[in-house]
């Protein structure tokens, strides 16, 4: 997650929220002729945005309207991005059918709340559109059976960026979104990706899962194991969250990977491994060097350390790695109750492993 500016920041609009405007927009130019712009839709919460249309066309049987992403001061892949609504009428009884277009993916693994071979819509931006069609429908008298195809253009590059292909989402991106609102800098988009990611392993009936902190500590145990890449659990900072989703939907085998500093910081008890919420304690990192019989010199050169880099540089030959890496497993095992056969690995900056605990 990339640094938190400061000062208050802007929130921004989900692609659930301006496909389902754009939808709004496609299907009220289908019955009329004209599109709305801009075009207001209510969100689940009660809010009624409205958005400018950047791309409008209306042809034999269709109307297609495009609105601009604006994600407000979040720093997400898709800000920026026009999101395409196409409309076309389909066959009486058959209600709304959502299709993807250029750009939004198709899912093909089992464990994610569309089916394989579904486009890659979640259910809330679904709903949305349903209800807004639904709406538009009911005003003209009009019946709300519709093919909506919904379009990203440049969606497939973008999404290898994201947490599609390790979920099974291929040719795009998701359009994802349950309030419809982008809340800058959200820890709970991010925790929603590691559940996904742990719904998906077990689905496919995969054994042993890694949840790693970084790109460094993830490729470090993607190696070691011989992992595939729907095995791998982007943690992040939120080693919490995905031990506590963990608890109630256990892997039968899994491994936490992490940087050396990130692994002190959850060895001393800390869920949220980020740096404006959890800080090294030199005390207690000097206290163990002590117990793995660390000079005196040592000892004081790591309490006055700036970083924990330089603890780890200290150490020297001494297993300071594997204590921290054992620390850490004893933390997260009171968290997990058991159940989980749980393994750790403590990574350098290089890419390293400096420490191993567990099986």
């Amino acid at each position: 997650m990339s640094r938190k500016p400061e000062g208050e920041l802007r929130r921004g609009w989900t692609t659930g929220a301006c496909a389902t405007a754009a939808a709004r927009a496609a299907f009220e130019a289908l019955l009329t002729g004209e599109f709305p712009d801009p075009v207001t839709i209510a969100l689940p919460r009660g809010e009624q945005p409205s958005f400018a249309l950047d791309r409008k066309e209306l042809g034999d049987g269709f109307a297609t309207a495009g609105i601009v992403k604006d994600a407000g001061d979040d720093p997400d892949v898709t800000h920026g991005a026009l999101v395409l609504a196409t409309v076309r009428r389909g066959e009486t009884g058959t209600g709304v059918t959502f299709r993807a277009g250029e750009g939004v993916g198709t899912v093909t693994l089992a464990g994610l709340p569309v089916l394989p071979g579904e486009p890659a819509i979640n259910p809330a931006p679904r709903a949305m559109m349903r209800e807004a069609v639904e709406a538009v429908a009911a005003a003209h008298g009009a019946s709300a059976d519709l093919d909506i195809t919904i379009s990203i253009p440049g969606g497939e590059e973008l999404a290898s960026k994201t947490w599609n292909p390790r979920l099974g989402i291929v040719g795009g991106l998701s359009v994802l979104g349950t309030t419809g609102i982008v809340i800058p800098y959200s820890c709970g988009a991010w925790i929603q990706s590691i559940r996904s990611g742990i719904d998906v392993a077990r689905a496919n009936g995969l054994t042993h899962v890694a949840g790693a902190t970084g790109k460094t500590s993830e490729a470090a145990v993607a190696k070691h194991y011989g992992l595939p890449l729907e095995a791998l659990i982007d943690m992040g900072d939120f080693a919490g969250g995905m031990l506590k989703y963990l608890r109630d939907h256990p892997v039968p085998r899994v491994t936490v990977a992490g940087g050396f500093a990130k692994m002190v910081k959850l060895a001393q008890g800390h869920m949220d491994l980020h740096s404006s919420r959890s800080q090294v304690d030199f005390g207690k990192l000097a206290a163990w060097l002590t117990e793995l019989g660390a000079t005196k010199q040592t000892v004081e050169a790591a309490r006055a350390a700036n970083t924990a880099a330089q603890v780890l540089e200290l150490a020297g030959d001494l297993p300071l790695g594997d204590l921290v890496a054992r620390r850490a497993r004893e933390v997260a095992m009171a968290m997990l109750a058991g159940g989980v056969d749980l393994d750790f690995l403590v990574v350098d900056r290089a890419g390293r492993i400096v420490g191993k605990a567990g099986s």
